[in-house]
C-alpha cells in the first residue's frame, strides 16, 4: 500500500483516507496542521493515482487497510478520518474491527444506495473516460467539486491517471454501498459531518448511520458542499478533530 507519511517521530496515529477520484493531497493541509504532535498516515486508496492496486471494492480496500494497521501499528491507531469513498471504506473498517481507532471521523458517506445512478455509471464513463485528458473538462469537473482553487494541478495530475475500470469500479461502488450491522457496535467516538448544502440522500445517510451508532456525534456544516470541511477547511476540520479528541 502506497502512504504519505508526516511527523513520523510521534507516537499516536491519525490516519485519513482520501475521497473517491481525489487522492492524498485531499488531507495535505491537515497533515501538515498535525505532524508536529502526530504520526499523520495519508494511505493512497486502490484504483488511484500512483495506488499499486487496481480497485476490487470497497471491502477489499478496507481489508488491506486493517491489514496495514496490524502490520505497522500494532492493530489500532488514535484516529482515522474518511471523506466520501474514504468515509465509506472506514465504515467499513469499523464494522470488521470494532477497536481500531479511539476516534473515527466520517464525512459526507453515502449509504443509501441509487440503483438507477449505479446502473448508468459504466456506459456514462465509457463515454466520457476520453475527455479526462483534456484540462477544460477537468476544470469543469473541479468547479462542480467546489474544491479551492490551489489544489487544480494535483486534481488534473492525479485524475487523468485513474483507469477506466477503477474509476468503474470504485463510482459503483460508491453508489451502492449499505453500512453492516456490525457498526453498532463500533467503540471508536465517532463524529459523523456533513454539509447542509448536499444532496439529500447524503443528509440522510448521516442520519441513518447516527442512529445506527447510538454512541455517535452528528454535525451538519449548513453551509458547506460535499467534501469542502476537509478540503477548503483544513483549519476548522483540524480544531474540531483535536476538540473532539480532548487535545
Amino acid at each position: 500500500m502506497k502512504i504519505v507519511e508526516y511527523g513520523k517521530q510521534h507516537r499516536d496515529v491519525v490516519m485519513l483516507l482520501h475521497g473517491g477520484g481525489l487522492s492524498w493531497w485531499n488531507y495535505k493541509s491537515e497533515a501538515e496542521l498535525l505532524c508536529d504532535r502526530y504520526h499523520v498516515v495519508l494511505p493512497i486508496l486502490d484504483g488511484h493515482a500512483e495506488s499499486d492496486e487496481a480497485f476490487v471494492s470497497i471491502e477489499h480496500n478496507a481489508d488491506r487497510i486493517i491489514s496495514f494497521i496490524n502490520m505497522e501499528f500494532g492493530g489500532s491507531v488514535f484516529l482515522i478520518g474518511g471523506l466520501s469513498l474514504g468515509a465509506q471504506i472506514l465504515l467499513e473498517i469499523l464494522s470488521k474491527r470494532t477497536d481500531i481507532c479511539r476516534y473515527a471521523v466520517i464525512e459526507s458517506a453515502s449509504v443509501i444506495p441509487s440503483p438507477m445512478t449505479n446502473a448508468l455509471i459504466e456506459p456514462a464513463v465509457s463515454c466520457s473516460y476520453h475527455l479526462i485528458q483534456k484540462k477544460w473538462f477537468a476544470k469543469m469537473q473541479f468547479r462542480s467539486l467546489h474544491i479551492r482553487d490551489d489544489l487544480f494541478e494535483a486534481y488534473y495530475r492525479d485524475t487523468s491517471k485513474i483507469s477506466k475500470a477503477s474509476m468503474i469500479a470504485f463510482l459503483k461502488a460508491n453508489t451502492a454501498y449499505e453500512p453492516k450491522a456490525e457498526l453498532k457496535k463500533c467503540a471508536a467516538r465517532t463524529r459523523i459531518v456533513v454539509g447542509g448544502k448536499e444532496q439529500k440522500k447524503l443528509l440522510q445517510s448521516a442520519e441513518l448511520l447516527h442512529q445506527l451508532m447510538p454512541q455517535s456525534l452528528l454535525e451538519i456544516k449548513k453551509r458547506m458542499y460535499h467534501g469542502e470541511y476537509s478540503v477548503n477547511h483544513p483549519e476548522q476540520y483540524v480544531k474540531d478533530l483535536l476538540e473532539n479528541a480532548g487535545q
